[in-house]
């Protein structure tokens, strides 16, 4: 770029960055209240448009004048309805509360906005230190995350550009077309960035490659075909602050001499679409896509192809196959897409967070990245974070960072006081670890050695209560239906795994279903075509190195150790707690499996009982009666009265 280029692309750039920081100054600057709420999937899940509306009519019903600035996802799932009050006259920083139902919402427009009182009972924490509030819940995870990625999320309007400029946002986008796209790529190179899709390539490498290649036209894809089971990290983000995204394509780009590029997104997030859609119109509109970009040499067209759900389109070859409009089949490579991607021309396919990874890279330096994280896994790690903990959500991390201190200190450990049992990370094609992994970093290397992996960012923590043999059965149907069929091996032998499993837990299993078990599992990890086949049996693998005992326990002992499995479990009443006379188990049961002994106690019918459970639920805590046992010829004989006597007692 010559000076005069690089003095157009500044004035250009300059006049809408100065448009956009009036407009934010005009809302912060207001003497009145501002509301911050929450408006992501989860937020709206669970009640958010009710809160905003109730809100609404608050302000109109009190006469109150705020304003109300809706926001993306804090990453606070487990705190939906999320709503941050700013009220310069209160005296208190920003005030984190948490589920704000509309008559919450209305409590506190008439207590706090019009009377002043925060009501502190049902605040969660403050956004910034004050000694006004000192002994509000501290922000642990804040405290301990690094957030790089997710730094604007919660904090702007994803559906106003002009928050996102006001904030910094398009500024390296400005710095990167004032680079030559060799600076770009060996900047990304030393950053040491690895893909946030699960293989961890190299992203300058990619970058470096597809630049190479011979043709004119190249296309950057951006792969937020999400759909492991419990993961949300791409939706949220496309959600809370979609032009990070696109900032990163534009420079990607630009760096490898791309004109098209595609936003690859799956048809069930709505949200998501209408987002993403309406910040790349938006972004054209100023100038920020399109031709000439801020006045220089390139141009960008970026379109939104939406998916039909396959989890195997997650797979880059069969999520080029997917937008030429064939059906979603993985490829053999090479050549790789950089050589030969979407209609045969060189494609670079970048997951949503790597891609939001680069704006921040260019704008802070790509040393200030490398310090973040571990040497060989520099940056940072987003996990959703789902299962049997205490505050489930989105959490970014450093890499390195253990899996003990993200499940414990950061998402609150295990509800109910029960013990950790176990954690699937990767999702389907992670691997289940212990609690002698516990002390694991958190990094590429680190979880592949221990025999799982860092995948797109799921995380399941699973307590006590959890059957391993279950657990694998579970992801094992999951890829087993979501398998293309292209491979034998994937095709059919994911199924012969499923069917052994199912045998398992029914209580059916048969000496040498483990080793065969294992057999399986190595010969379709070596003969598939892609990932989903190859890593299809971790879950079985790993859950069998580590929990052994329970695949035993069901197999000869016919015996499920977390009385999970149904079929091996039965359900009884503790005759010397039960109450006399109490009906709450009966009248909840839907089978009518409980019955009235001579004493007036309860029974169970155990060839009617579809073990449900309802009766262990309902029984008062005074009592807590209700048994559950593996395996089921462990209850004790009940006499049943004859029919003619249970139903006069009855009556």
């Amino acid at each position: 770029m010559n000076p005069a280029s690089n003095k157009k692309i500044d004035q250009t750039f300059n006049a809408i960055y100065k448009d956009a920081e009036n407009r934010r100054n005009q809302f912060r600057e207001a003497p009145v209240p501002k509301i911050h709420i929450g408006m992501a999937t989860c937020g709206i899940a669970s009640g958010a448009l009710e809160t905003r509306k109730a809100f609404e009519d608050a302000l109109d019903e009190y006469h109150i004048d705020a304003r109300i600035h809706t926001v993306g996802c804090l990453g606070h799932c487990y705190a939906e309805p999320v709503v941050i009050i700013d009220h310069p006259d209160s005296g208190f920083p920003p005030i984190f509360y948490h589920e704000v139902t509309a008559g919450k919402a209305k409590m506190l427009a008439k207590l706090f906005l019009k009377e002043g009182d925060p009501r502190f009972e049902h605040v969660y924490g403050a956004m910034e230190e004050n000694d006004l509030i000192p002994w509000v819940m501290e922000f642990t995870r804040f405290n301990q995350e690094k957030r790089v990625v997710m730094e604007k999320c919660g904090r702007i309007d994803p559906e106003d550009i002009y928050d996102y400029i006001a904030d910094g946002g398009y500024s390296s986008l400005v710095k990167a077309l004032k680079l030559g796209p060799d600076e770009i790529i060996t900047e990304v190179q030393n950053s040491g960035l690895r893909g946030r899709g699960g293989a961890g390539f190299p992203t300058g490498r990619k970058w470096e490659l597809a630049r190479s290649a011979g043709a004119q036209e190249k296309i950057v894809i951006c792969n937020a075909d999400e759909g492991d089971p419990g993961a949300y990290m791409d939706r949220t983000i496309l959600e809370s602050n979609p032009h990070q995204v696109i900032e990163g394509m534009a420079i990607c780009a630009y760096a490898v001499g791309a004109k098209k590029a595609i936003i690859y997104v799956r048809a069930e997030y709505p949200l998501a679409v209408t987002i993403v859609t309406k910040a790349i119109r938006q972004a054209t509109e100023l100038g920020l896509l399109g031709e000439s970009v801020l006045g220089s040499s390139l141009d960008l067209e970026i379109d939104v192809f939406r998916g039909s759900g396959a989890f195997v389109c997650g797979e880059e070859t069969a999520l080029i196959r997917s937008i030429e409009g064939y059906r979603g089949m993985p490829r053999h490579r090479p050549p790789y897409p950089v050589q030969k991607g979407l209609w045969n021309t060189p494609t670079v396919i970048n997951n949503v967070k790597t891609l939001a990874s680069v704006p921040p890279i260019l704008d802070h330096g790509a040393a200030w990245y490398k310090d973040i994280g571990t040497e060989n896994s520099p940056g940072t790690a987003i996990f959703s974070v789902v299962g049997n903990v205490v505050h489930a959500g989105l959490v970014e991390i450093p890499m390195g960072v253990t899996l003990r201190s993200l499940i414990f200190d950061i998402c609150g450990g295990i509800p109910d006081n029960k013990k950790f049992k176990a954690v699937q990370i990767g999702g389907p094609s992670g691997g289940c670890l212990n609690e002698d992994f516990l002390d694991t970093p958190i990094d590429f290397d680190s979880l592949t050695e221990a025999g799982a992996m860092m995948g797109s960012g799921g995380m399941v923590v699973m307590d006590e209560d959890t059957c391993m043999v279950e657990v694998s059965r579970y992801f094992l149907d999951f890829t087993q239906n979501e398998s293309c069929g292209k491979c034998t091996f994937c095709r059919i032998g994911t199924y012969h795994l499923l069917k052994i499993l199912e045998r398992l837990t029914r209580g059916e299993g048969e000496d040498g279903d483990i080793e065969l078990l294992e057999t399986l599992s190595m010969d379709i990890k070596a003969g598939s075509l892609c990932g989903l086949g190859k890593t299809a049996p971790n879950p079985v693998l790993t859950s069998i190195k580590y929990f052994r005992d329970e695949y035993q326990a069901h197999i000869y002992e016919k015996r499920c150790p977390a009385l999970m499995c149904r079929p091996m479990i039965a359900f009884y009443f503790d005759l010397d707690l039960c109450a006399r006379g109490c009906d709450a188990c009966a009248t909840c049961c839907p089978v009518e499996a409980v019955f009235t002994t001579s004493n007036r106690k309860k029974g169970v019918d155990q060839e009617l009982c579809v073990k449900c459970g309802e009766c262990m639920v309902v029984c008062p805590p005074e009592y807590d009666a209700v048994r559950k046992v593996s395996p089921p010829d462990r209850v004790p004989h009940i006499e049943k009265p004859p029919q003619e006597k249970q139903e006069k007692k009855e009556d």
